[in-house]
């Protein structure tokens, strides 16, 4: 009965919007025609050859031997979805630091991705302006702010992103302007293949898991009816690592609840060991599989192990999202795609409105009476006036 009244409340569409106030649905609904839009605006980037911050300082633009994606939240899980998607055809690194300071190894030859949708995140901007200072190649992603601004007074490429909505739901401008970035630079091939699949893949995905889908039929209302009450851990392997950090994010900012991601081949060399034990607190998990058709042997046979050695019994349920598509991007945004939709239900179910981040601006207004921007502008202004 209990089980059946929460079904109802997720097939219950009125009830939907009530909490929904601030309409993720319609943002979530909109990630394919998000994804065309990123690529054509990403297709409009023009690249230089040199910058001239000042009469000291010049950037020269080349083939970089070094990529580092320098962003913070739903600005930096698009660098971790890159790196995943292309670590096995990409020449060269890429690393995703989430921090105030670039790698000692950045310097000319590095490509510096700027990433904050809102361009007035903090370690972001202070990043921009250590890749200045290193001369290091920059191409900037945002919808406005202070990034916006230092890009436009020196000419640093950026690709300019549309206002108004919340940074997790506008993954497609935050990842796929970089993969255009690189082509443009002729570190990769053409990706359209992929691309076309990927949103195609997405179209079919978001008729299944939309709100006016039933639970019957509804992947997504599954999960989040299998994870009320509970702590999710999401566990990933290979190239869904980065798909399983966004889903724990997502069920962080959307449901307003704790998570915890692990990954194949890693946990079985610690995490199950904790699961022998304390059944008490295992209990208090509800785990997701991530699941491919293609996935190797090895970790297929780890997975099928671990789950009837210490996951059937140790934590309250254990469900699976299993992949779509031929290729790899298609198969990683239509996973991902499936658990933006469940935190967003199990958001309805804990009765929140899945937008508001009340503790995270709290958290940026105090940072903002510290005066750290101050301290930034400056900087920015010693740089460009040599």
């Amino acid at each position: 009965m209990y089980v059946y009244r929460l079904a109802s409340i997720l097939d219950d569409l009125e009830r939907i919007k009530s909490i929904d106030g601030d309409g993720m649905r319609n943002h979530l609904g909109r990630l394919p025609e998000f994804c065309e839009d990123a690529i054509e605006r990403a297709d409009k980037l023009e690249i230089p050859s040199l910058v001239k911050v000042s009469e000291d300082l010049s950037i020269q633009y080349t083939r970089p031997k070094k990529i580092i994606v320098a962003g913070m939240g739903g600005s930096a899980i698009g660098g971790s979805i890159l790196k995943d998607w292309l670590r096995e055809t990409l020449p060269i690194p890429i690393e995703v630091p989430r921090s105030y300071t670039l790698p000692a190894y950045a310097d000319r030859d590095t490509l510096v991705f700027a990433v904050s949708y809102s361009g007035n995140t903090e370690e972001t901007l202070r990043c921009f302006l250590e890749a200045l200072e290193r001369r290091c190649m920059i191409i900037a992603t945002t919808s406005g702010g202070m990034l916006q601004e230092y890009c436009h007074g020196i000419g640093i490429p950026m690709v300019r992103l549309p206002e108004g909505y919340p940074p997790r739901s506008a993954l497609p401008y935050l990842l796929l302007p970089l993969a255009t970035s690189l082509r443009k630079l002729g570190v990769t091939l053409s990706l359209d293949g992929e691309l076309e699949e990927a949103i195609a893949v997405l179209r079919e995905v978001v008729e299944e898991v939309k709100p006016d889908t039933p639970v019957s039929k509804n992947p997504a209302k599954e999960v989040a009816l299998g994870l009320e009450g509970y702590i999710p851990l999401i566990i990933g392997s290979g190239f869904y690592e980065s798909v399983a950090l966004r889903m724990k994010t997502q069920f962080n900012e959307s449901s307003k609840t704790p998570a915890k991601t692990e990954v194949f081949p890693e946990l079985n060399h610690n995490m199950m060991v904790g699961w022998t034990e304390r059944r008490d607190l295992t209990g208090k998990f509800s785990v997701i599989l991530l699941r491919d058709q293609q996935e190797p042997d090895e970790i297929r046979e780890r997975i099928e192990a671990t789950r009837s050695l210490v996951l059937d019994e140790g934590a309250a349920r254990v469900m699976e999202i299993w992949s779509r598509g031929r290729g790899k991007l298609a198969r990683m945004l239509s996973t991902l795609y499936v658990g933006d939709y469940a935190s967003f239900y199990l958001a309805i179910l804990y009765g929140v409105n899945p937008t508001p981040i009340p503790v995270i601006n709290e958290m940026k207004r105090r940072l903002e009476k510290a005066g750290n921007k101050r301290a930034l502008r400056k900087k920015y202004k010693k740089l460009t006036t040599g």
